[in-house]
């Protein structure tokens, strides 16, 4: 399979609202396997597809420690229910490297989705399996994990990364001579 680029906060790209899969075929289930690939070469634990600029409602998610663990795919996911209870707790992203910062997200909810087979599934989940399903979805829906941060807290991201993104331009100039 294909690694595939991960876009990088303030990306306008990582906005888009992703559309809705119409049909599970061979090519979404390669996009499914180039994600899983992607994912676990960044070491993340969870991926939506708008992250790698595939504007489809697709999310993949690895929790698990185990490597033979089994990888789970959310087609179209869409949470149906949500606890009243609300839980803080520090969160990152492969879109913002580098930053962790504590956000408040439902500790349990209800997600139905399609699996890669285009099987109806629904999870009950909680802690850190309801936490990435919301911070995937949201990825979805065109917003990032710092869009709960302080006004404060996000200039500070932004002003990071144009830094970091200068600087690394100006290496590779320098570089290529």
């Amino acid at each position: 399979m294909a690694l595939l680029n991960i876009l990088n906060y303030p990306d306008k790209r990582l906005h888009n609202i992703a559309k809705p899969v119409s049909v599970v075929d061979s090519r979404v289930r390669g996009i499914i396997y180039d994600m899983l690939d992607t994912m676990h070469n960044s070491e993340g634990i969870g991926l939506a597809a708008t992250q790698v600029n595939i504007q489809e409602r697709i999310i993949v998610i690895d929790i698990n420690e185990n490597e033979n663990s089994n990888c789970i795919t959310l087609i179209n996911p869409e949470i149906i229910w949500r606890s009243d209870k609300l839980e803080t707790d520090n969160e990152g992203c492969l879109s913002v490297p580098g930053i962790y910062d504590k956000v408040e997200r439902y500790s349990e909810i209800v997600c139905v989705a399609l699996d890669k087979n285009s099987n109806k599934i629904e999870y009950r989940a909680d802690g850190l399996f309801a936490r990435c399903i919301q911070h995937e979805i949201d990825h979805l829906n065109g917003k990032l994990f710092v869009e709960y941060l302080s006004n404060f807290k996000q200039d500070r991201i932004r002003s990071r990364y144009k830094k970091y993104k200068i600087k690394t331009a100006y290496n590779t100039k320098n570089i290529q001579g």
